[in-house]
């Protein structure tokens, strides 16, 4: 069985990593519309536990997920960690 791993997208909530085609800035006008067309469709998810979108998140399904958390941020949860979910924090032992 292969492993997916996980990017904790905020909040505890996560994306399968292999499912993520793009992770863009929510700010300019064809984010807006993808983020309108995605709610229409019922294909809007969002983290954002009511705080401001700073990163959209686009799936291959289709499926765009909104976070409050920065793109720059979201990327570097890309790079390999030990541990079941990407981003979250791992105790240091001594």
């Amino acid at each position: 069985m292969m492993e997916q791993r996980l990017i904790n997208v905020g909040f505890g909530n996560s994306v399968v990593a292999a499912r993520i085609i793009a992770v863009v800035n929510p700010k300019s006008a064809p984010m807006k519309k993808l983020r309108d067309d995605a709610k229409n469709s019922h294909k809007l998810i969002d983290v954002s536990e009511g705080r401001r979108t700073r990163a959209i998140v686009i799936t291959d399904s289709g499926h765009v997920v909104l976070s409050s958390v920065q793109p720059e941020t979201l990327v570097q949860r890309f790079q390999p960690m030990s541990g079941a979910v990407m981003g979250e924090k791992t105790e240091k032992k001594p």
